[in-house]
């Protein structure tokens, strides 16, 4: 739990400029609350006391604005940026790394049961009033454009917009497949990626 705790806080120093220590982040970061108040009560779900973590989400909705189902599945170093109006379904799972900005909806369609809420592959970055409906997946190192409106699955390594949401960027770069050949020097393998990074 420890160690938890300390990825979180390090995560939200990286990307989050307004954050300048630790103490920020515990004492005045309530996104970061927010997810660890889900993880508390997803561990209570998890051992079977579904009335006291869904009390607890209760609770965190009420004091932060953010409403978690207990039972999503949320990966490591998960950020929620502003960390207000944001609504996470029961089914729905959550990579490493990611982060959501205020206003998100990873919400379903329908009434029907089983998987019925998005999955997010690791590193995504979802913009702000953003809608992702019903069971589809959204690829690795995908950006989602703020107030977009997410209902297909999303490729993996690209930037969607709209409503719906479309591709409107491939954020692979094609001069990484050079850097796989053999024989290649070092700094021209650097000087590929730092490239592919502006």
């Amino acid at each position: 739990m420890l160690d938890t705790l300390r990825e979180d806080i390090a995560s939200v120093i990286k990307r989050d400029p307004s954050v300048h220590s630790a103490a920020d982040v515990i004492f005045w970061h309530t996104g970061m609350h927010a997810v660890w108040a889900y993880r508390r009560a997803h561990w209570l779900w998890e051992h079977g006391a579904h009335t006291l973590a869904s009390l607890i989400s209760r609770h965190t909705r009420k004091r932060y604005g953010v409403e978690i189902h207990p039972a999503a599945q949320i990966g490591r170093r998960f950020m929620i940026d502003h960390g207000m109006g944001v609504v996470i379904g029961e089914t729905s799972i959550i990579g490493d790394d990611c982060l959501i900005y205020q206003g998100v909806t990873l919400g379903m369609t329908g009434k029907h049961g089983g998987k019925r809420h998005p999955t997010l592959g690791n590193n995504v970055m979802v913009g702000a009033g953003t809608i992702v409906l019903g069971d589809i997946y959204v690829g690795d190192n995908v950006k989602v454009a703020a107030g977009s409106v997410v209902v297909h699955d999303v490729p993996a390594d690209t930037t969607v917009a709209g409503n719906p949401a479309h591709v409107v960027r491939e954020n692979r770069c094609p001069m990484l497949r050079l850097v796989e050949l053999p024989g290649k020097p070092t700094d021209v393998d650097e000087n590929i990626r730092w490239s592919c990074a502006l």
